[in-house]
């Protein structure tokens, strides 16, 4: 499936890392000494960590009532080499770490635990560390002196507010910047694949013959007999939350679905993705470019429930012996949307047809909202590589369609690009809610002998990104109306305001709990 781009969402906050100092609360323990590796003072993991170890020295001498000469004394350093030793100023040399043992009476092992010794002392670390961070010298805040003459409530605070300032800049830092570099990450490794993902395909599968499909279109019985096998009851609903499509109950085991919901093609799509995270155990995504590879593997392990694999294989192959391949026969085949079958097409093609291929979903503006391609098309893109909301040129396939007069029929296109001559078919599509989209699929010259429309006379030459081809105007018109218009531009609001920050981004979590709870069968 090609990846689940469209608009730069921020990273999901409660499901990302955390700095440590967040677990530092009020009333919360001390940092678990059962991790297998320590950071050190600057946080590289497995060296020895200096501030733990130095605070674990201390409250071990405190304990023992000695003074810093004391211990001097015992291991033959002076008080400040000590004191330089507990403040986690130098990493010292594992003989002088077993004279301290054995002058402090514990087995050496004792002073290489990971764990702070106290509450506090694990307060002082993390605030030891922050002071000597990035953050603090970024800040231009002044260094604040780690020491028992620091209140224990000021401590506190400290280390709450420092939390708090990281988590905003993590949450600032989460910008559509990152959603473009993971979007063109995933992009890269489905290319590397073929887009074909054997181990969905197997669960695909499993799951049509644990309900007895053997063939034919997938309709909403058998969709609801793959939801009972799993242990879900299905419900219509006229409440469903605005901004979610499902909403899986786990702990009843029901799958919420919208009741005459306009905006919802197919009705089986939402139903099986929603299926497809259980099957597969999605969690709460980590950040943004877990949440966006979850979709993917549920968007095509439901897609491949509806065209099943074993089927649409041979259906395939026949019809590339015969020269007539096409995503419309393979949509009526199996009865899915266009752009399902258009999905399935790039799933399979280069896998079992030997056919690399190329998907485009673009909006009626112009702009590119999915894509797929390993066949040496070259997308327009940024700086970062991402393609997903960049202008396409006027010339290709996948905006000319938007401007004919039969939108039913079929559209193919020969273009001529700087990357080679690619021919397409594209179909436009309506959304209730974004307007009309196009779905795309092509191919190279050297395989469109393969596709039915391949004799087509369509043919237009593209020289984008040179900005003559077409994203300046003809210059008659320019000289009649340079600087006598004042367009008012209708952008997109992700580009005006930062989305909501949540676990799955965009969804109103307090909105989705209120609304299990209405519905909820235990509820007392």
């Amino acid at each position: 499936m090609p990846p689940m781009s469209s608009r730069p969402q921020p990273r999901p906050a409660s499901g990302q890392a955390r700095p440590a100092t967040a677990r530092l609360t009020r009333g919360a323990p001390p940092t678990s000494g059962g991790k297998k590796t320590a950071p050190t003072s600057s946080g590289t993991p497995g060296a020895l960590d200096t501030l733990v170890l130095g605070r674990r020295i201390r409250h071990l001498r405190t304990a023992r009532g000695m003074t810093l000469d004391d211990l001097g004394r015992k291991i033959g350093r002076a008080a400040s080499q000590v004191s330089m030793l507990e403040n986690g100023h130098r990493e010292p040399k594992l003989s002088l770490l077993s004279s301290v043992a054995e002058a402090l009476g514990v087995p050496l092992a004792e002073l290489l635990r990971t764990d702070p010794p106290t509450r506090r002392a694990a307060l002082e670390v993390e605030l030891e560390r922050a002071v000597r961070g990035p953050l603090f010298a970024s800040l231009g805040v002044p260094p604040v002196k780690v020491g028992k003459s620091l209140p224990s409530d000021a401590l506190e605070a400290l280390v709450a507010l420092q939390a708090q300032v990281q988590r905003l800049l993590s949450e600032n830092a989460a910008t559509p910047e990152e959603a473009r570099r993971a979007n063109t990450e995933l992009r890269s490794q489905m290319r590397d694949r073929d887009n074909y993902f054997p181990d969905l395909e197997a669960q695909a599968r499993d799951l049509l013959k644990a309900v007895d499909h053997t063939g034919g279109p997938l309709g909403q019985r058998a969709c609801a007999d793959i939801a009972a096998h799993l242990g879900f009851s299905l419900h219509y609903v006229s409440d469903l939350p605005r901004s979610t499509r499902t909403v899986t109950d786990l702990k009843n085991g029901r799958v919420y679905l919208p009741q005459g919901n306009p905006g919802v093609v197919d009705a089986r799509s939402p139903l099986l993705q929603a299926l497809a995270s259980h099957v597969l155990k999605h969690r709460e995504p980590r950040d943004y470019a877990d949440f966006l590879r979850q979709r993917v593997e549920a968007n095509y392990l439901a897609a491949a429930l509806m065209v099943p694999e074993d089927t649409a294989v041979p259906f395939l192959m026949e019809a590339k012996a015969e020269r007539r391949l096409s995503v419309e026969d393979l949509r009526d085949a199996t009865a899915v949307p266009y752009e399902t079958a258009a999905h399935r097409f790039t799933n399979l093609a280069t896998k079992h047809l030997d056919i690399p291929v190329h998907f485009m979903k673009v909006h009626e503006g112009g702009t590119l909202h999915k894509a797929y391609e390993n066949d040496g098309i070259a997308f327009p893109h940024d700086p970062l590589g991402a393609v997903e909301g960049q202008v396409v040129c006027r010339q290709w396939t996948s905006r000319v369609v938007f401007t004919l007069a039969d939108r039913f029929s079929p559209y193919y296109q020969y273009t001529d690009t700087d990357s080679g001559t690619f021919w397409c078919t594209s179909r436009v599509q309506i959304s209730s809610s974004q307007g009309a989209f196009s779905v795309s699929v092509g191919v190279s010259f050297a395989n469109v002998r393969w596709f039915r429309g391949r004799e087509t006379k369509e043919r237009r030459a593209s020289r984008c990104p040179d900005a003559a081809c077409c994203n300046q105007p003809p210059a008659d018109l320019a000289a009649r109306w340079d600087s006598h218009a004042w367009p008012s531009a209708r952008p997109h609001s992700s580009l005006l305001a930062a989305l909501p920050v949540g676990v799955f981004p965009g969804v109103d979590t307090t909105e989705v709990y209120e609304f299990l709870d209405r519905h909820s069968p235990t509820r007392s």
